[in-house]
């Protein structure tokens, strides 16, 4: 399912100015955050690689029309599926106002959350705002294209419906660090989810069985409760360096005890 953005900002330059810097695509990394490289291939055909919400991707896009100081609009032809256009509106006297809808196709889970916390929309009014800081600051384009495509063929905004030729990158320009290891830690913990609960599961089908095993119990015969048996006597012995007191030696002690009276505390003198 695809997504649409819409943004728009006013600069303080000419319409002719904010068009200009446009035009030069491959000074995009210097305003859009998201965007790693743009290779312009011929007048109509550019090359993209970006990274958004730690996924990279990639892409080719073919202008279907421009006019200068109005329109540019594109459509992706491989790779990565978006489309959208660039308009620009004078807004008085040395200021322009400028229009930029995109639709796309959000591909796995990663770009799927990301979409719904809204990620890339805030991306494109963050390059925006870093346009109009570029622009304004250096107060003129750094170059210009002002040739035309497709002029009068007036496509409008084209949507993902237009990206036909585009299956999505499939990974072409590969997964940045930050996503294989986000992916590698949900993995890792589903994997000791997984594991937790099969130990747990192993553990509780396991016991019953223990418990239901019979034990084999040997049964000695007894004798009769007035036999008395000398068989099994043990003679008396005392073990080696311990001598037993007699018994008189206690009753001795309590004597002296008594004799002696109690001292403060309940301990004798």
């Amino acid at each position: 399912m695809s997504t649409k953005v819409e943004k728009s900002i006013q600069v303080d330059v000419p319409v002719t100015t904010a068009y200009n810097q446009w035009t030069q695509f491959e000074d995009f990394p210097h305003f859009m955050g998201g965007v790693k490289e743009v290779r312009q291939l011929d007048d109509q055909r550019l090359h993209w690689v970006a990274e958004i919400a730690g996924v990279r991707r990639q892409w080719e896009a073919a202008i279907l029309e421009q006019v200068p100081d109005q329109k540019v609009a594109w459509a992706a032809t491989s790779g990565a599926t978006n489309a959208g256009a660039v308009r620009f509106e004078p807004a008085g006297a040395g200021s322009t106002i400028v229009y930029l809808e995109l639709e796309y196709e959000p591909e796995g889970v990663v770009e799927q959350v990301g979409d719904k916390l809204g990620i890339v929309e805030r991306q494109v009014k963050s390059d925006l705002e870093r346009f109009k800081a570029l622009i304004e600051d250096q107060g003129y384009e750094s170059g210009a294209w002002r040739g035309s495509v497709n002029e009068h063929l007036d496509v409008g905004t084209p949507g993902a419906g237009a990206a036909f030729g585009s299956e999505g990158d499939s990974g072409k320009a590969g997964v940045s660090a930050k996503a294989v290891a986000g992916a590698a830690a949900v993995a890792g913990a589903a994997v000791a989810g997984v594991a937790a609960a099969t130990s747990k599961s192993g553990r509780s089908t396991e016991r019953p069985d223990e418990v239901g095993q019979p034990q084999e119990v040997a049964v000695v015969p007894q004798p009769p409760p007035d036999a008395v048996r000398d068989d099994v006597l043990v003679e008396e012995s005392d073990a080696e360096g311990y001598t037993t007191r007699s018994s008189t030696e206690g009753v001795e002690k309590t004597a002296r005890d008594v004799d002696e009276g109690p001292a403060i505390g309940g301990g004798a003198r």
